[in-house]
């Protein structure tokens, strides 16, 4: 052993492992699921357009070389099953070279998609698993001592993480200074939770408490980090309550559960072993590995300057990669905060001529609130990307979401592939012949109005967002 190693953070390592395989599976199956409808060669923004627009350079991935929907078939299901293998522990005893194969894989598959996924694939937590997955290719198997510098390199990821979201609230909105924000987030956040009607209804003096709370977790307890134990799992432990509650109270993907499989760098053995009973077994890795390892770091290190710049600067971005491979990034949520809840409505209709007595049938999206007597169902760590994408498209007009005129599209022409990202078809696979889309301003019942109406929301019509189209004029255009 030297003093490259770190062998009391041998169950650190493979809770990090095991969870950062489960992510990936979780997101491969997503990408199995959606990409096609949402991006495949008849997607709503098709990958051939994007590769002939974008250079290799600017945004690598194997699909600048060849791309059709079976191959990205099998990338896709290959990634999940080479996450799968990972979370059961079949690599535990392979050489370390095949181990971090398995990885490199991983890593490369998804960086590929990621790379041609365009706006639906434009969320922080993309970047957050790429880089948390690249360090993890060089961790090597259970057999061996975890590598030193990379529980460092993690801690330093976790720090960016947190407190570059403290930074951009603090630097945002003033409702994170007065400490008001949470007076309307829970309503207005891109997906509510089950819980989010019962977290809206908390008392204000609570709400602020949260905001408080929120302001210590990411401002301060980030430093703690880089401390001594028991400081450094104490500060691990703080976001792990602070990124439970964040679960608890919304749908935000894998960025909660991926930002706690980060926080795992922080215990000790002596902390995971109160709760778990494994015996750690190791022996200290070649030595080629150890240099590698070293080599690694130093090109994070290198790249951390502009990240580490952003933090401080006054014009601080969020949630922005400065390398096409994503390797070191910055992050950041929530600095400003909507106060109030717009929801595209689409629906449509199969009379052949519009009258002010038309019928018009609503399309429900899977989480997306709609239907006001329907409960905001639970989906997260799962991501739904085209509900994701339906929140900000109700900000501002269609002309600036280049997918949602094709999405119409689909509709018009049931598409079943399109259809099954949605929860419920009103026309049963036919065709309709008008499509129109509605803006409408939601917020949650009170709980008055829930126990009189059984309702979750309220809403009220705003205004056209999309006009009734048909598929003949849509071909026309």
């Amino acid at each position: 052993m030297t003093g490259l190693d770190a062998p009391d953070y041998w169950l650190a390592r493979l809770v990090f492992q095991r969870a950062l395989a489960a992510i990936y599976l979780i997101a491969f199956l997503v990408a199995a699921r959606q990409f096609v409808p949402l991006l495949g060669e008849r997607g709503l923004l098709p990958v051939p357009e994007f590769v002939r627009a974008v250079p290799f350079r600017s945004s690598p991935s194997l699909f600048h070389f060849r791309y059709s929907d079976r191959l990205f078939g099998v990338v896709a299901w290959g990634g999940a099953a080479l996450a799968a293998a990972a979370l059961v522990g079949l690599p535990d005893t392979w050489p370390i070279p095949l181990t971090m194969l398995l990885w490199a894989a991983l890593w490369g598959a998804y960086l590929s998609i990621v790379n041609v996924g365009q706006t639906f694939y434009s969320f922080g937590w993309e970047t957050l698993l790429l880089e948390t997955g690249f360090l993890a290719i060089f961790f090597g198997p259970v057999w061996t001592a975890p590598p030193l510098a990379l529980i460092w390199l993690l801690r330093w990821l976790l720090f960016r993480v947190e407190f570059g979201a403290g930074m951009i609230k603090i630097r945002g909105d003033p409702c994170w200074r007065d400490l008001t924000c949470l007076y309307y987030h829970h309503e207005t956040q891109p997906m509510p939770n089950p819980l989010s009607w019962y977290f809206h209804h908390l008392p204000k003096t609570l709400h602020r408490a949260e905001v408080l709370g929120n302001h210590f977790a990411q401002l301060v307890v980030p430093f703690f980090l880089f401390f001594p134990q028991p400081v450094a799992t104490i500060a691990g432990l703080v976001i792990l309550i602070t990124q439970s509650w964040l679960l608890l109270s919304g749908n935000f993907s894998w960025l909660n559960v991926l930002t706690m499989t980060l926080a795992a760098a922080s215990l000790d053995d002596a902390a995971l072993g109160r709760v778990l009973t494994l015996q750690p077994h190791w022996v200290a890795p070649d030595s080629w590995h150890a240099w590698l390892v070293v080599g690694v770091t130093i090109v994070v290190l290198l790249l951390s300057y502009r990240p580490a710049r952003n933090l401080l600067s006054r014009d601080q971005l969020m949630n922005t990669s400065f390398d096409p491979l994503h390797l070191v990034n910055t992050y950041g949520a929530f600095g400003s905060i909507t106060k109030e809840r717009y929801e595209i409505v689409v629906e449509g209709t199969d009379e052949p001529v519009l009258t002010p007595s038309t019928t018009w049938r609503e399309y429900e999206f899977k989480a997306k609130p709609g239907d006001v007597r329907r409960r905001p169902p639970q989906y997260a760590p799962y991501h739904l990307r085209l509900d994701w994408l339906m929140w900000f498209a109700a900000m501002s007009s269609p002309m600036y979401h280049p997918w949602f005129v094709p999405l119409v599209v689909k509709l018009l022409e049931a598409d079943p592939p399109t259809l099954r990202l949605l929860r419920t078809d009103p026309f049963a696979g036919a065709r309709p012949r008008f499509i129109r889309a509605t803006l409408y301003l939601y917020r949650f019942t009170t709980p008055r109005e829930r126990r009189e109406s059984r309702a979750w929301w309220v809403r009220s019509r705003v205004d056209e967002y999309l006009r009734p189209v048909s598929l003949r004029a849509e071909r026309a255009a």
